[in-house]
This record gives structure tokens, C-alpha cells and sequence, in this order.
């Protein structure tokens, strides 16, 4: 290979500049609407405000699927109940909204998300129990959706739901993942089918030990 093949594209030192302020700006304007929607419960707020990072493996559930989703939370909880969301952000605004006097947490590895507060908590799957000593079998209800359909991930966000949850569980994932999902979580797919603002090529199921499906009627 020549040595002008090793060379990587630049950007213009100007041209950069502009692209990292236009992200800046990006970035404070979706942290302000969510600010206001954190202290303001107004219904024509959007529930999805960020946009997916696909290296992160974002991918946000569609209008119907998180109403679908906060249904069956709400329906399985008790009023007071505790509520842990793992790596589905995209669940929090709506439910938070109407969530009464239950406590709502989030454990999600984008930072964006800190805006939330004190319902937010860093997680990363690779550290499955780098999370509150205290939140042990504290929540009533888990929900969540391992970013990345691989053995590690999926096991690892298992450790953290099994440490969290008293008993129910609400998993989402690649139907490709069935058989470890079951072994794992002893949990069985659902009826109910979550679907994507953007199409998944991959076949997505949901997963619970309880009759989930009951909670949506």
C-alpha cells in the first residue's frame, strides 16, 4: 500500500469548527427540552426527544410500543411500586408522566440522559453489579433491552436484573436470543410484540415470568 493510501480524510480546522458547534447547539437543545419536560407533565411533549446513537446500539421503540410498554408497568405494578428501566430510555418520559407515586429508575449508559436527575444511574452491562448495594431486590418490576444482541451482553444485563427485581421481569431482544433468554431469566416470549421507530432487519420478541400479555388488555 502506498503511502497515500494510509492517509485519512481531513477536515479543514473551519469546517470543523462549525460541525462541532452545530453539535453543541444539538446537544443543549435536546438537554433544554428535556429539562422542561422532567418538571413539566405536559401530554404534547414528545416522549422520544434524543436521537438514536447507533454505536451504542440505540435503537427507540416506536408511539405504540412504549405506550403498550408503560401500560403493562403500570398494570403490574402497585401504586407505590419501584419501577427499574435497564438500558430503555425511550420508556422513562411516558411513564414518569404517569406513573403516580411509584418511583421510576433508569440504567442507561448514555450520559445524555442524566437529565433526569436523580432517577438516572450510569450503568454499563460489562459491570453488571457496579450499581447501588442498596437496590438489591428492591423493584417490583424490571424491564429491560440488552443493547447488543451477543452471550455477553445478554448475560451480564441478567446479573443486574436479578439483583434488582423481586420477581417480575419484562425483557426485549432479537428473537435470535430465545433460547438464552429462557435458560438465563427463566422467562417466556410474550404475544406482544414491541416494534422500532426504525425498522429492525432482526426479529424482536419480548419476554416475561409473569402473563405480561394479560397487562396490556
Amino acid at each position: 500500500m502506498c503511502e497515500s493510501d494510509e492517509e485519512q480524510p481531513q477536515l479543514s480546522s473551519s469546517t470543523l469548527a462549525v460541525l462541532q458547534e452545530f453539535l453543541k447547539e444539538k446537544y443543549e437543545q435536546q438537554n433544554n427540552l428535556l429539562e422542561h419536560l422532567v418538571n413539566n407533565k405536559e401530554e404534547q411533549i414528545p416522549d422520544i426527544l434524543f436521537d438514536e446513537n447507533w454505536q451504542l446500539s440505540q435503537f427507540w421503540y416506536d408511539d405504540k410500543t412504549i405506550q403498550a410498554l408503560v401500560r403493562g408497568a403500570l398494570n403490574s405494578t402497585p401504586a407505590n411500586g419501584k419501577i427499574a428501566l435497564i438500558s430503555c430510555p425511550t420508556i422513562y418520559s411516558k411513564l414518569k408522566k404517569e406513573c403516580g407515586k411509584r418511583q421510576v429508575v433508569l440504567f442507561e449508559y448514555d450520559k445524555r440522559f442524566k437529565t433526569f436527575g436523580t432517577d438516572f444511574i450510569q450503568y454499563d452491562y460489562k459491570l453488571p453489579l457496579n450499581v447501588p448495594k442498596n437496590m438489591s431486590s428492591q423493584f417490583d418490576l424490571v424491564i429491560a433491552d440488552p443493547p447488543f444482541l451477543s452471550v455477553e451482553c445478554l448475560t451480564k444485563t441478567a446479573v443486574t436484573i436479578k439483583f434488582l427485581t423481586k420477581k417480575n421481569i419484562v425483557l426485549c431482544t432479537g428473537a435470535v436470543m430465545t433460547e438464552l433468554v429462557e435458560k438465563l431469566l427463566d422467562i417466556k416470549k410474550c404475544d406482544f410484540i414491541p416494534g422500532h421507530r426504525n425498522n429492525l432487519a432482526n426479529e424482536f420478541c419480548c419476554f416475561s415470568n409473569f402473563d405480561f400479555d394479560k397487562t396490556l388488555e
